[in-house]
């Protein structure tokens, strides 16, 4: 469950960066406020809630980012990477052919959490792998 300042603003931004379908909202005991909601992006539900001064939930925003990052497959990378940062969402790494068999981008939402977005490319075998990870590592860029 992601934890915001506003809840609202992210699921408009989560709508416009990711094709997000909104599923659920519910307001705070107050009528205000967003207590709990659900999004759709593809097939995953992502549950959310705002900051709550009753309960210790702080957002990535409060507390200046976030260790958490997600790995979103979608259908055509480069259209879904180039919607996102549309929507505001910062480039963190372009998109790019992986040694593993993926071209994967990374932007990071307005919000503080990083988003690898992705799409299978070719499937590989372990060694290959290996092998394309080893020239990475070495900055030879195996892909």
């Amino acid at each position: 469950m992601l934890v915001f300042r506003d809840a609202r603003r992210a699921i408009d931004f989560y709508r416009r960066a990711f094709g997000a379908e909104e599923r659920l909202v519910m307001p705070g005991p107050d009528g205000r406020g967003v207590m709990h909601a659900e999004i759709r992006i593809g097939s995953s539900i992502v549950m959310m809630g705002e900051e709550c001064p009753e309960y210790p939930c702080k957002s990535a925003e409060t507390l200046g980012g976030s260790p958490i990052s997600f790995y979103v497959y979608v259908e055509d990378v480069d259209r879904a990477f180039e919607n996102a940062v549309a929507a505001g969402a910062s480039v963190t790494m372009s998109v790019a052919e992986m040694f593993w068999g993926d071209r994967m981008g990374t932007v990071q939402d307005p919000f503080g959490y990083s988003w690898s977005l992705a799409s299978h490319t070719r499937d590989l075998t372990q060694q290959e792998i290996e092998e394309g990870a080893k020239a990475a590592m070495a900055g030879t860029a195996g892909t």
